[in-house]
C-alpha cells in the first residue's frame, strides 16, 4: 500500500520537472485608430509547442502591412486591420493554440472603452461585446492560470505547509507570502524595480532548495515564519510580474488590471491549499507522516536543484 502511494506521488512530483514556470500567454492587442480601422499586434510565445496560433477576424476585415519580428520571448505580428463595420458584437477566433498557452485579448475602441477577455484551446472564440466592460476580468482568469501553470510556485506553497503547526499559522504564513509578492508584483509592473527574468527564476529555484532544507529539519513553527514567507514572497512576486512584463497591460486601467491579476493568483492559491491539506492529513491519518515528509523534502529539494542548475546554465550559456 505504502509503495503504491509512493509510486503515485513520484509520478505526480516528477511531472513538475518537465515544465517549471513556463506559463507564457499570448496577447492580442487591437487599438481602433480611426472608425473601423485597427492597429493590431499578435504577441505569441517564441518557445511554443506545435504550430504558432493564428487569429481569425470577421470576414469583412482585411489585414494590411503585416510585419513579424521577435521581441524577447515573443514573436510579434503587427498589422493594420481594416473592417467594413465595428468589431463590437463580432467574433474573433484563434486556431492552433497550444494547450499550454492562453491568449489574452485587449480591444481599445475609439470611444475610449476597453474590452478584455481570454481565449484558450478549449474556448478558442470570443465575442466583442456591444456594451462597455467595467472590470478587466481577463486578467483575473490570467492570474489563476498563471498560478496553476507555475509549478515552482505550486511546489513552494506546498512546502510552506510543512513548516506550520496549525491552521491559524498556515493562514498567516500564506497571507505573509501573498502580501509580499503583491508588493513586488506592483512595484515591478509600475517600473519601480526590475531584475532580469533569468536571474529571478534562478533565485526562485534557490528558495525552493532552501525550503526543502527547512522541511528536512522537521521543525514546526508555532508562529508565522515571516522571514521565509515574506522574504521569499518578495522574490516570487518578481516571478509573477514576468508574465505581465512580457505581454504588457495594453489599456488605461493599469491599477485595476494589476489588482484583478493579483486576485486571480490568490484564488489559485486558495484552490490549492485544501488539496495540499488533505494530502498532509491523509499521510498523518495513515501514520505515514514521517516517510511522507522525507519523501516530500527530498522531492522538493531535487526539483529545486534541477531547476536551479538548469536556470543558472541558461544565464551562463
Amino acid at each position: 500500500m505504502v509503495k503504491n502511494i509512493q509510486a503515485v506521488l513520484i509520478l505526480i512530483f516528477c511531472s513538475f520537472s518537465a515544465i517549471a514556470h513556463e506559463f507564457n500567454p499570448a496577447h492580442l492587442v487591437i487599438k481602433e485608430v480611426e472608425n473601423n480601422i485597427y492597429q493590431t499586434e499578435w504577441m505569441y510565445p517564441a518557445k511554443n509547442i506545435g504550430a504558432r496560433g493564428e487569429v481569425l477576424f470577421p470576414q469583412d476585415c482585411i489585414r494590411e502591412n503585416t510585419q513579424i519580428e521577435k521581441n524577447g520571448r515573443y514573436l510579434v505580428e503587427a498589422f493594420s486591420l481594416v473592417c467594413e463595420s465595428s468589431l463590437k458584437g463580432q467574433m474573433i477566433n484563434v486556431t492552433s493554440l497550444s494547450v499550454l498557452t492562453d491568449a489574452l485579448v485587449t480591444v481599445n475602441h475609439l470611444d475610449a472603452t476597453t474590452f478584455e477577455g481570454l481565449m484558450n484551446s478549449k474556448n478558442p472564440s470570443i465575442e466583442i461585446p456591444l456594451k462597455k466592460q467595467i472590470y478587466p476580468t481577463g486578467y483575473f482568469r490570467l492570474g489563476i492560470d498563471h498560478l496553476l501553470g507555475g509549478n515552482d510556485h505550486i511546489i513552494f506553497i506546498f512546502g510552506l505547509l510543512f513548516l506550520v503547526s496549525n491552521l491559524i499559522v498556515a493562514i498567516k504564513t500564506i497571507t505573509a507570502f501573498t502580501v509580499a509578492h503583491s508588493i513586488t508584483l506592483g512595484l515591478s509592473v509600475f517600473g519601480l524595480i526590475s531584475l532580469p527574468q533569468a536571474t529571478v527564476e534562478a533565485i526562485i529555484a534557490l528558495t525552493i532548495v532552501y525550503l526543502a532544507y527547512e522541511i528536512s529539519n522537521q521543525k514546526k513553527y508555532d508562529r508565522t515564519p515571516w522571514v521565509i514567507a515574506f522574504g521569499f514572497g518578495l522574490l516570487h512576486g518578481l516571478g509573477f510580474a514576468n508574465v505581465l512584463s512580457g505581454i504588457g497591460i495594453a489599456n488605461e486601467q493599469l491599477a485595476m488590471s494589476l489588482l484583478f491579476f493579483n486576485l486571480g493568483i490568490e484564488i489559485g492559491q486558495l484552490l490549492l491549499i485544501p488539496i495540499f491539506a488533505i494530502l498532509l492529513w491523509g499521510a498523518n491519518k495513515m501514520k505515514l507522516n514521517q516517510p511522507f515528509t522525507a519523501f516530500s523534502y527530498l522531492t522538493i529539494g531535487g526539483l529545486g536543484s534541477y531547476w536551479l542548475i538548469d536556470r543558472v546554465a541558461e544565464i551562463i550559456l
